[in-house]
């Protein structure tokens, strides 16, 4: 058991009861690259400030370069990722090791490791979002023409294509990547130098470490500095809100591939089977992402529920915000190239979507608009041809077999043809092919 950073001042060792409860370094040896980084950063500032010899901080910054990762071993012998990387530290360069910690607190170090995790995370996130989003537009436009139902209210509405589906989709990626964009840009700030809460007492030239450690600027409050989550909070919304379009886009093709639909087929290589049943293909991938999006939503709430009441400055509940972000980070990690090889490798039965775009019922307001174009009010033009559907429904006939009437004519019903729905879709953000060949094209070249 290695000695804490702490505890000059008590008489008696802290209890096993307090290591256990209190000790972190069960999860934040995740921060371990981060917190070199930025113990590196910080023995250079001590040099440029005069507080660190030349010949010493080039010891400090060797023997830190030196400090291997944690082991499963090293968990229960040390408090924190600080104190581990501080005693592995002394074992490279001696009671050195003890000067690094000049005019720094575990509050800005912590801070400091936690945002530079997260810029880790938010650019990996952010490649992730991007080639998902890029493997969308791509099939759109393979698919620019491929009919099938549209839906609202879980009900058959209008003839769109699948490339327009896979687009409305990569709009929302493409919200997503803004967000998270937006999140980077708005917490590039730095908090090392902070201190505990009123800043350090060394003439530290701040934003100078901020940039040596890839961030924009210094924060500007010391206060705010040591206890701002903002950030996590950040990175948690951005989660939530991908994997609740994730999650959309699973149930559709949840949908899309059942047996009651058939309009396509998950790849071999990323669904399951049944231990019971041999015919069974199970969408195990998409039912996870499903219920990823659900936890994390608990994952935010539950942070946001943790900072929500806390004075300042630092409080030892923030050391409970870290959980979160590693498990949300793990789970974008693996969902979102999950999806991608799915959806790239998703097996299409175009005819039988086709044939579902094609049926008349869900071509009816073909016929409404032909003789609205004709002059017939629309509203009327709807009751007739709403009527004229309850006759189709009572008959079991189609609106085909039916015929034209006195209102409805030949040239109306000529109007029952999907890909002439289609085609007349051609305003901006329409499911014409035209327009859903021009919206893939445009949105990969924005996706970079």
């Amino acid at each position: 058991m290695t000695a804490n950073l702490w505890g000059g001042r008590f008489e008696e060792a802290a209890s096993d009861l307090l290591r256990r409860f209190n000790d972190s370094f069960s999860f934040d040896h995740e921060l371990f690259a981060a917190d070199v980084q930025g113990s590196i950063a910080w023995a250079q500032a001590l040099e440029r400030a005069g507080v660190l010899t030349s010949a010493d901080a080039s010891k400090i910054v060797q023997g830190l370069e030196a400090v291997a990762a944690p082991v499963s071993d090293d968990l229960g012998a040390h408090e924190d990722v600080h104190s581990y990387v501080e005693a592995k530290l002394r074992g490279h360069v001696g009671d050195l090791a003890g000067k690094l910690h000049t005019g720094r607190s575990r509050n800005d170090q912590v801070a400091t490791d936690l945002k530079l995790w997260i810029k880790k995370a938010c650019a990996e996130l952010e490649a992730g979002i991007v080639k998902l989003a890029r493997t969308l537009a791509t099939r759109a436009g393979d698919e620019a023409e491929t009919a099938m139902p549209g839906y609202t209210h879980s009900k058959r509405a209008e003839p769109v294509t699948f490339g327009h589906w896979s687009l409305a989709y990569a709009e929302m990626l493409q919200r997503d990547l803004g967000r998270l964009r937006d999140a980077v840009k708005r917490n590039d700030t730095c908090p090392l130098g902070s201190g505990a809460l009123s800043g350090t007492p060394l003439d530290i030239d701040r934003d100078a470490l901020a940039k040596s450690l890839g961030f924009a600027k210094a924060t500007a409050n010391s206060l705010d500095g040591v206890s701002d989550r903002d950030f996590a909070a950040d990175y948690l919304f951005v989660a939530v809100m991908l994997l609740s379009h994730l999650s959309r886009l699973a149930e559709d093709l949840i949908f899309f591939t059942s047996d009651e639909v058939g309009f396509a087929e998950l790849p071999d290589a990323m669904a399951t089977g049944s231990s019971r049943m041999p015919q069974k293909k199970n969408p195990d991938v998409l039912e996870l992402v499903r219920g990823h999006a659900g936890r994390s939503i608990g994952e935010l709430t539950g942070l946001l529920a943790l900072l929500k009441g806390l004075p300042l400055a630092y409080d030892k509940d923030l050391q409970l915000d870290k959980e979160p972000l590693f498990r949300t980070r793990i789970v974008l990690a693996l969902a979102l190239p999950a999806l991608n090889e799915l959806f790239a490798n998703l097996k299409l039965h175009r005819e039988t979507m086709r044939q579902a775009a094609s049926h008349d019922l869900l071509l009816a307001t073909e016929i409404a608009d032909s003789m609205a174009a004709r002059g017939i009010p629309f509203r009327k033009a709807h009751e007739l041809v709403s009527a004229r559907i309850g006759e189709v429904i009572r008959q079991k006939k189609t609106l085909r077999e039916l015929g034209p009437t006195g209102e409805i004519t030949d040239l109306d019903l000529a109007a029952l043809d999907a890909d002439k729905a289609l085609a007349k879709r051609t305003t901006a953000g329409g499911a014409s092919p035209e327009r859903v060949r021009e919206a893939a094209k445009k949105t990969l070249e924005s996706l970079h």
